[in-house]
């Protein structure tokens, strides 16, 4: 696949994104008011840290936690995962207990190590070169959010940092995104662009009138509410869209 230099460093040019930035009018927007991450599998490799706890919470009960498995959970609130995990499982009525064991597992491997997602770093310095207030919106624990971001480095690169375990309602609903604009001091709108990895945090930036790049994370993975699709934060679309 061809690779451009770009102003925070080389980026795809694959012939769907492409597609999607040339064929999509909002892409030549003025330079957004703020821009919001979603963390886990989107700014940081933390996905595959919940992938390894879950699998570890399935071997305990002799079960094989499957690709099918993961793609269900994926970007959901810890009410929904619960609820999942007890049919799974086939735990009825142990859904709070099977979150607070997937979290002192999820919590026990991060400390294995964690990885910035490609172009990650390069992103961020780019952003806080413009001037651009960022904001992160996890539906994970705040302690888990803020730990991955100390061991990457990252803790002191956003503006604010919203875990949906402070707001209402997590992703799906929009709230965890209006609470980020707030904090932030910017107007919820198209001006405010959100980049998410699964179609649950997709569908709360959109509900909040947010702009949406999708970069899905995990193949099988379809983003189609998303107004932009890229291949990595490296992606042209990424650039051209935050006008860096």
């Amino acid at each position: 696949m061809p690779v451009l230099r770009g102003p925070y460093g080389p980026r795809s040019t694959g012939t769907y994104a492409y597609w999607r930035f040339r064929d999509d009018p909002l892409v030549n927007a003025a330079v957004p008011t703020a821009v919001v991450f979603d963390n886990d599998g989107l700014l940081l490799d933390t996905e595959s840290v919940w992938t390894r706890a879950e699998c570890d919470l399935f071997e305990r009960r002799g079960l094989e936690f499957t690709p099918a498995n993961k793609r269900e959970l994926v970007g959901t609130s810890a009410e929904i995962a619960g609820g999942i995990l007890e049919r799974r499982l086939g735990e009825a009525g142990r859904a709070i207990a099977l979150i607070e064991e997937l979290n002192e597992l999820v919590v026990a491997e991060l400390e294995h190590g964690v990885e910035a997602m490609l172009g990650a770093r390069e992103l961020l310095h780019a952003l806080k070169q413009r001037g651009i207030p960022i904001g992160l919106v996890s539906n994970s624990p705040l302690a888990f959010v803020q730990r991955s971001l100390e061991i990457v480095g990252f803790d002191d690169s956003f503006d604010v940092v919203i875990s949906a375990h402070e707001v209402a309602a997590p992703k799906p609903s929009p709230d965890p995104y209006l609470e980020a604009c707030r904090r932030l001091g910017v107007e919820p709108g198209p001006d405010v662009v959100a980049l998410e990895d699964s179609p649950t945090g997709v569908t709360a930036a959109r509900a909040a009138g947010l702009t949406v790049i999708g970069i899905p994370s995990l193949e099988g993975i379809v983003l189609e509410e998303a107004h932009h699709i890229a291949e990595s934060l490296l992606d042209d679309v990424v650039g051209r869209r935050l006008a860096l």
